[in-house]
């Protein structure tokens, strides 16, 4: 399974600026003015994880194979996009298709980019993004529950609208529905509001490594466990370095992590991703899983005979595959197992599947 992430927020805050800096590409045009973008453009970019290289070296792997995660750059929301304003009916379609929100928010104050509202104000931008969300959802809703057409829901669907609906409605939190049901059953609802949600607050270089008083008070308010502080324009312009060159200027301006890392790593946590891997002389490859998935659907994510003909999974932690220099002393030394059809995969599993066809 691939993650995949919608960059949202109003014009002119720096999503394709962003898009551009995550993907390592000049895609999507970033021009000062509304609706730069029209259709999203999507950029597939390979998931950075250590473990690879070391557990390719022991194999003597003859190719490396990351894991994925897409980006989407999604046109500019404005006021009133639920009901058509701006280019909003396409962009509440586009939005439908993602996995998880980044809500890219401005939070730098500049005389050279145009600003769609006379102020720079985090909260509000995020509030006319999250209004405009939940309206399309209500209109959604309203639909779905006409008498010709829900005769064709499930009845937990039936729950979900009508719970939804009755939030929305009385100005309840919508993020407490989440955990009344099932993440399969939520994601089959196409609720916007219901999306997981990562708050990008977009700053000026000075303000990396501390934010500043926009960002102070959208945490305030808002909490920090789903923000992160990055600075698209910075993002974009490192992608232009070298390996040292980039290490450098990191460390000049106080930069830990790249805004890629730090987004996937939300992505996977608010996700609820792990990953597991299989290396050979041939490759050394990453797979995303859900949290807490037995090992036939593991085994499936690479192919589906894999999790009909499944019989075992040979497994060792990632720990023990390293100190023990690969498959061969991980068995002689007792660190291999074989784990059966309840076994639930963990995060840096090597794994080998035994299956019949």
């Amino acid at each position: 399974m691939s993650l995949k992430c919608g960059i949202v927020g109003l014009p002119n805050v720096g999503k394709s600026t962003l898009f551009n800096a995550l993907t390592n590409s000049s895609k999507a045009q970033a021009a000062n003015f509304p609706f730069c973008t029209i259709e999203p453009n999507v950029g597939v970019v390979p998931v950075p994880d250590e473990r690879l290289k070391n557990l390719a070296k022991i194999s003597n792997s003859k190719k490396i194979i990351n894991t994925t995660i897409s980006f989407v750059d999604i046109a500019g929301l404005v006021k009133g996009a639920s009901k058509g304003e701006g280019l909003g009916n396409k962009f509440l379609s586009h939005i439908r298709e993602v996995d998880a929100v980044i809500h890219m928010l401005r939070c730098f104050d500049s005389d050279d980019i145009q600003n769609v509202n006379p102020n720079v104000d985090p909260i509000r931008d995020l509030e006319i993004i999250e209004t405009e969300m939940m309206l399309a959802d209500l209109d959604s809703i309203q639909k779905r529950l006409e008498k010709n057409n829900k005769k064709n829901l499930e009845d937990e669907q039936l729950k979900i609208l009508e719970i939804t609906s009755d939030y929305i409605n009385n100005n309840k939190d919508i993020s407490v529905i989440k955990s009344q049901f099932e993440k399969k059953q939520l994601n089959q609802s196409g609720m916007l509001s219901l999306k997981p949600k990562i708050f990008v607050c977009n700053v000026d270089e000075k303000s990396i490594q501390n934010g500043n008083d926009y960002t102070e008070k959208f945490i305030s308010k808002f909490g920090i466990e789903n923000v992160l502080i990055i600075s698209a324009d910075i993002e974009n312009q490192i992608n232009g370095f070298d390996l040292s060159e980039k290490k450098n200027y990191m460390e000049m301006i106080g930069l830990k992590e790249t805004g890629l890392n730090m987004l996937i790593q939300k992505g996977y946590k608010i996700l609820e991703l792990d990953t597991y891997f299989t290396s050979g002389p041939e490759e050394t490859r990453a797979w995303t899983i859900p949290k807490n998935c037995k090992a036939p659907k593991a085994a499936g994510e690479i192919h589906t005979d894999f999790e009909k003909g499944f019989i075992k999974a040979e497994t060792i932690s990632y720990k023990d595959f390293v100190a023990n220099n690969g498959w061969v002393n991980s068995r002689v030394n007792g660190k291999m197992r074989l784990e059966g059809k309840d076994y639930i995969v963990k995060d840096g599993d090597v794994l080998n599947f035994r299956f019949n066809t």
